[in-house]
């Protein structure tokens, strides 16, 4: 086994769309908003009222689901319109999705949201057991990365290192599967629709 492979084992395993209590929601609103280690991918207006905290595993089909049904309606209806600031933190459930997870810490900035819905829509070509180094970068090099960059990337110890810290500043407060949202501290998780982080939303956002 390499030693990318051995270092994405230190992301752990978790469940997709598991159950699990959270701390007191006052007690996360200020923990939660402190930035990882590696900065945070983040969207809309930086002041909002409100703001959602999702965190993903890209081998999740309720992550998939998600992005595609829920999450392009929350972003035009409430982020678009500055009424929320809306993070991505990385949640990689297994191997495969945490070298995806690596793969678009590796992209620009401009590329991270793209390429984070790329690999969840696309997750028939690349999700297995085993890392699967050429399907992975068949979908990475839509970022403009080159297969140079792909192979380097994959063995950034930083970077690694900022994800397993940042799945565990995770566990700490109560993710213990995804998609996990916390909305001004409040958690909802698994598949959850529109309307259901819509009644959270509302009353926060005027």
């Amino acid at each position: 086994m390499s030693g990318a492979v051995l270092c994405l084992a230190a992301f752990g395993l978790a469940a997709c769309g598991a159950g699990g209590s959270a701390p007191e929601a006052a007690l996360l609103k200020d923990q939660l908003l402190e930035p990882g280690p590696l900065g945070e991918r983040e969207y809309g207006n930086r002041n909002a009222p409100v703001t959602i905290i999702e965190y993903v595993s890209l081998t999740c089909p309720y992550c998939r689901a998600y992005h595609a049904k829920v999450f392009p309606r929350v972003k035009r209806t409430y982020v678009d319109t500055g009424r929320v600031r809306y993070i991505i933190r990385e949640f990689a459930i297994g191997q495969t999705a945490g070298a995806a997870a690596i793969v678009t810490r590796c992209a620009p900035k401009s590329q991270y949201l793209p390429l984070i819905e790329a690999y969840l829509s696309r997750q028939r070509e690349w999700v297995s057991q085993d890392v699967r180094k050429d399907a992975l970068y068949k979908i990475a090099k839509t970022s403009g990365m080159s297969r140079a960059q792909f192979d380097k990337c994959l063995s950034n110890q930083s970077i690694i290192d900022g994800l397993t810290e940042v799945k565990q500043r995770g566990r700490k407060f109560g993710v213990v599967g995804t998609p996990t949202f916390f909305i001004n501290g409040q958690k909802l998780q698994g598949e959850v629709t529109f309307e259901q982080i819509k009644a959270l939303i509302e009353p926060q956002a005027s």
